[in-house]
């Protein structure tokens, strides 16, 4: 398994640009994958090191023999539980490619994609207890309601969580297929492909926690980030580039942004890039996965 085959990463350029590398600093790359971004890291390292964490143990197979180098199995939300760990207080910088990789869509038997027959899995961690099957099979209307609604951004969410849990009384759900078949009664005309993938995120979200997780690091990065330390965020879709947004803009995930008595932002980071950074046509020509990554860049406040 090569890099290459396992995930083309997004923004390559711009993504250690955002970093402004320290040769001698410490990094961390929270979402390891095919390692392109580490790699790409550890070009610019000398005396340097570079942690990359991982909850998906394919990614074992990509880790490179470098002693600057050290794999972290382990969900992001733990950040800095592990690095202390390895004797860790703070870092220069943290890079995080949000989502979901090439290798995990193109996988069948990970039931991440529409496009290959495979059991109802969607797992980001192979050992975590639930799977989307138990999602689809065992959660109450009004959950499966809420998570179609807010996750997906399904249009027909009521709709569709009834007839889920009317079906599943007859015939359980397991597999990817058989569940597309039957989303294609719900799915508006020539809009099936997008409805598929609205429905597959939202139970992805659910089964891996992926909001939560995301607040959770989030908090603990501007904790382990030393003051002037780079946060470099990619995001595919609205509700993390949201949370990313809020936190760097607004110093907070929800609410206005709060001002001392001289009028300063209250917030522990400020943004380097102003908005958000899009790849060019070219890349996304190359890598159509880069037409919905939006990537933003702060750094710590010094106090």
């Amino acid at each position: 398994m090569t890099a290459a085959v396992y995930h083309i990463p997004v923004m390559l350029a711009q993504c250690t640009e955002g970093l402004a590398i320290d040769p001698n600093g410490t990094y961390v790359d929270l979402t390891f994958g095919g390692g392109g971004h580490s790699r790409a890291i550890l070009n610019q390292l000398d005396r340097g090191h570079l942690y990359g964490f991982d909850q998906d143990e394919d990614a074992l197979a990509n880790v490179p023999d470098d002693p600057r180098f050290t794999f972290v199995q382990a969900n992001f939300r733990d950040l800095k539980k592990y690095l202390r760990l390895y004797g860790v207080k703070q870092v220069d910088g943290i890079l995080a490619d949000l989502g979901i990789s090439s290798h995990q869509i193109d996988e069948p038997s990970r039931g991440f994609s529409t496009r290959f027959q495979g059991e109802l899995d969607m797992r980001m961690n192979q050992s975590a207890a639930v799977s989307a099957k138990e999602v689809l099979n065992t959660y109450d209307e009004g959950k499966l309601h809420r998570i179609l609604g807010m996750y997906g951004e399904v249009k027909n969410a009521k709709t569709l969580a009834q007839a889920i849990v009317s079906e599943r009384n007859q015939s359980p759900f397991s597999s990817t297929e058989g569940f597309t078949a039957f989303l294609k009664k719900f799915a508006p005309r020539g809009k099936e492909f997008k409805y598929f993938a609205q429905v597959f995120q939202a139970l992805r979200i659910e089964v891996n926690d992926e909001m939560g997780a995301l607040e959770e690091m989030l908090l603990e990065a501007v904790e382990v980030l030393k003051p002037e330390g780079r946060l470099v965020v990619m995001s595919y879709h609205s509700l993390e580039d949201r949370l990313v947004k809020n936190l760097i803009q607004k110093g907070k995930f929800h609410g206005e942004l709060e001002k001392d008595f001289y009028g300063n932002p209250i917030r522990p980071l400020e943004p380097v890039s102003r908005g958000a950074v899009v790849a060019d046509a070219e890349e996304i020509e190359a890598n159509p996965r880069a037409r919905s990554a939006k990537l933003r860049i702060a750094k710590k406040v010094k106090l």
